[in-house]
């Protein structure tokens, strides 16, 4: 196998990752122990060898561009597997460590992985935990991504897809809403009723609410005056200040139906649900870290 790389120029990818991750030569110069004109050198021996341009250079910033953040992204995580690897061929990474990056929807974040977080990291305080909370689909190689936590398994191939859990969907409203319109016996009475809508980031479309029960589901496209999107847990605010009905997950209103602050309507029409899966890239070196919170949350979430 013919050599690729010196140890100058996996020197200088470093450097490169730590002024990309922390936004300055200076500070990247700080971290590394060296100067900021080495810092300098470092990145123009890589533009050199790539024949391309890393970074835009202004007297007070620097920014990646669209080829130098598509280089940092397959760097960092290459430098990451080579770190995983020397420590669990050395024996020093007995404890899981390091980041771990995990893309989630903005619902499922607040109501079950983030209360979940504070267990993990006590089992593993050595391992860090980046929860970005989306709805947007993201690209594993391009943004660096660990795991992923979906609504659905994707056509990608690439992909492996395990289920956490089927999450009950409900109807809800607040006990003044109903009062003042009246409570819905059938998911057809929904047409007389203020049905707040959540709009998919993926096609643009109002959700369809899903009734079950005793019969076959049934999807039901509803109408009403009030629009959210990007984040659907609008919707459940909506409802609670009495807004109108919402469908959504029976784990963020919960409590609201403990306390009686909404109330649970069409319960005999129920039953239905949507899976929520977590997703990683196939092939891909998993560290101990990654597979230590796969596990984790497997075993947490499932039914």
């Amino acid at each position: 196998m013919q050599r690729q790389f010196d140890d100058l120029l996996l020197g200088s990818i470093e450097l490169f990752c730590m002024a990309a991750d922390l936004g300055s030569f200076t500070r990247a110069a700080t971290a590394a122990s060296v100067t900021p004109a080495a810092v300098s050198r470092s990145v123009a021996r890589l533009e050199e060898r790539l024949g391309v341009r890393l970074f835009v250079r202004t007297t007070r910033q620097i920014r990646l561009t669209d080829a130098g953040r598509t280089y940092f992204e397959q760097c960092r995580n290459a430098l990451t597997q080579l770190v995983d690897a020397e420590r669990e061929v050395s024996g020093q990474q007995t404890s899981p460590a390091g980041v771990l990056r995990i893309s989630v929807p903005t619902p499922y974040g607040h109501y079950r992985l983030l209360p979940l977080l504070p267990e993990f990291r006590a089992r593993h305080p050595h391992v860090e935990v980046e929860a970005h909370l989306s709805n947007r689909n993201i690209d594993f190689g391009y943004e660096g991504f660990d795991l992923a936590i979906r609504g659905r398994a994707p056509d990608d191939s690439n992909l492996i897809a395990r289920k956490l859990e089927d999450a009950e969907l409900v109807v809800v409203a607040t006990p003044e809403y109903l009062k003042r319109a009246g409570v819905p016996k059938s998911p057809a009475d929904l047409a007389q009723h203020e049905c707040i809508q959540f709009e998919l980031p993926s096609s643009g479309r109002n959700l369809i609410w899903q009734f079950g029960g005793s019969t076959e589901p049934v999807d039901i496209a509803t109408i009403g005056g009030y629009r959210t999107s990007g984040d659907a847990l609008a919707g459940v605010t909506l409802a609670r200040s009495g807004a109108g009905l919402f469908q959504t997950y029976r784990f963020i209103v919960e409590r609201d139906l403990a306390s009686g602050a909404l109330v649970e309507v069409l319960r005999e029409h129920g039953g239905c649900s949507r899976p929520f899966i977590l997703l990683y890239p196939h092939g891909r070196h998993l560290s101990s870290r990654v597979r230590s919170f796969v596990d984790f949350l497997v075993d947490k979430l499932r039914p």
